[in-house]
């Protein structure tokens, strides 16, 4: 972004008295002064510390200006200070803004319980065949991530596609009315969140809000194969495309060949193209169908989707495989984790050829609330022993999974960790884990399984 600092004042309603032609440019907010570079507007949020103690900090990094809320004394700094009720609302306002005035990009804005990161990367490498695109980095994709991402687009930005997650009602309403979405998607409705929302139904409705924004001549892509997302998109007036696996979608995908890093499939409207991806699992191919909807919508040739799909960039640590510091193959998917995501990798894994054993490592799904026990234990439903032979567990929500495996495994086959004993867990894999065997690790990212999958790799412990 590149406005005058006078420029941000009028549009957020701050009083600035110096004019246009003595302003300062800013060129990129920032709310973490570790991040900011010269020339950013510093935004002071109120998280688990108060940003407005960060001002001079802000100032010494080469900040040109910076929000000071209304209920807080003026900032002891030279900085230029625009006084707002809330910096978080003059942030969203000022993203409005400049997406709208000064940019107005086609949006493509995706939600959904499980596979929006991946659909988001999908989406943007089929849209970049054509357009400039700018996707959400990283987990931006809240109430700070979603105007950031907005603020960070190059003025020639033709497209924008942006992630949004949500953990309460009312969250996706207020991003999707921030930026009224071309295009609005949902991947699918799973069991994240369900300590706030108690039910998979209050999910399906807290995810349609992304709805809410849509233009009148918008299109709603969502997955067929979900009834919770059938029934109400019976309330959405603006055009509809479903995908899916069943042949009752839109767009449904059919003979499916899944390989350990890569899933080719056919489609039922082109079926003399061969689609890939270089990822695992039919869950996944859902999700290419989903971007491949938003690539015909904006006029991408299937030739051209095909070509994209097959080298997207695939964001770290969602089903990658690496090599550990034994020889091991390692699944490592430790970013986030659902029941219906940890069964689904798991029924993936448990296919896979294997010259040893297949070792799941599986960590806590966090915020089931109270079908956390319940949930946990129907994990069970996805694991064999004869097709995978050891099981780790790590975590405190997860003993009920081991509770529910006593009446499948021997009890030497399944090792349990409390969340505390993480270095404990790391010293029992290494004195474990073979040149032949195949291991996967999948849990919540509060976990922080990552921390496990680099001592794997690394041969270490600490």
């Amino acid at each position: 972004m590149k406005m005058k600092l006078s420029e941000i004042a009028r549009v957020v309603g701050a009083e600035y008295s110096v004019p246009d032609s003595l302003a300062p440019t800013v060129t990129g907010v920032a709310f973490d002064t570790r991040k900011l570079q010269p020339g950013d507007l510093f935004i002071p949020l109120q998280g688990e510390r108060d940003g407005h103690t960060f001002i001079s900090n802000a100032e010494a990094k080469g900040a040109c200006a910076t929000f000071v809320a209304a209920d807080h004394a003026p900032a002891a700094t030279r900085l230029p200070q625009l006084v707002v009720e809330d910096p978080l609302a003059a942030l969203n306002k000022l993203a409005r803004y400049y997406l709208l005035m000064k940019v107005n990009p086609k949006v493509v804005a995706i939600t959904g319980s499980n596979g929006k990161t991946t659909t988001k990367d999908m989406t943007a490498a089929i849209l970049a065949t054509q357009y400039h695109v700018i996707k959400t980095q990283d987990n931006y994709n809240n109430e700070i991530g979603v105007p950031m991402t907005i603020l960070a687009m190059d003025t020639n930005t033709e497209v924008l596609v942006v992630e949004m997650g949500m953990d309460r009602p009312g969250q996706l309403h207020e991003l999707s009315n921030l930026v009224a979405p071309d295009v609005a998607m949902i991947t699918m409705i799973g069991e994240a969140h369900i300590e706030f929302f108690k039910t998979r139904d209050k999910i399906a409705d807290a995810k349609m809000e992304i709805t809410d924004g849509l233009k009148e001549d918008g299109l709603f892509i969502y997955n067929g194969d979900e009834p919770l997302l059938r029934e109400r998109a019976e309330q959405v007036t603006q055009e509809q495309k479903t995908f899916g696996l069943e042949p009752e979608n839109m767009l449904y995908a059919r003979d499916i060949e899944a390989g350990e890093t890569h899933t080719e499939f056919s489609l039922s409207r082109w079926p003399d193209l061969r689609f890939s991806i270089p990822m695992m699992g039919e869950w996944n191919v859902a999700n290419a169908l989903a971007a491949i909807l938003v690539g015909r919508r904006f006029h991408v040739k299937p030739e051209a989707i095909q070509s994209a799909l097959r080298d997207f960039p695939v964001t770290k640590n969602r089903t990658q495989w690496v090599m550990g510091d034994a020889g091991e193959s390692i699944l490592s998917d430790v970013y986030n984790a659902n029941p219906t995501a940890m069964k689904a990798v798991l029924g993936d894994f448990a296919k896979f050829p294997c010259q040893g054993r297949r070792i799941a490592v599986l960590g806590d799904m966090l915020e089931l609330g109270e079908a956390s026990a319940a949930l946990h234990a129907s994990v069970a439903e996805a694991l064999d022993p004869n097709q995978i032979q050891e099981v780790y567990l790590y975590g405190d929500e997860i003993v009920s999974l081991k509770q529910a495996l006593s009446e499948k495994y021997a009890p030497e086959h399944v090792h349990y960790f409390p969340k505390a004993e993480q270095r404990r867990l790391i010293v029992a894999l290494q004195d474990t884990v073979m040149h032949d065997d195949l291991v996967m690790l999948k849990a919540s990212h509060g976990l922080h399984l990552e921390n496990v999958l680099q001592a794997l790799i690394d041969g270490t412990s600490e």
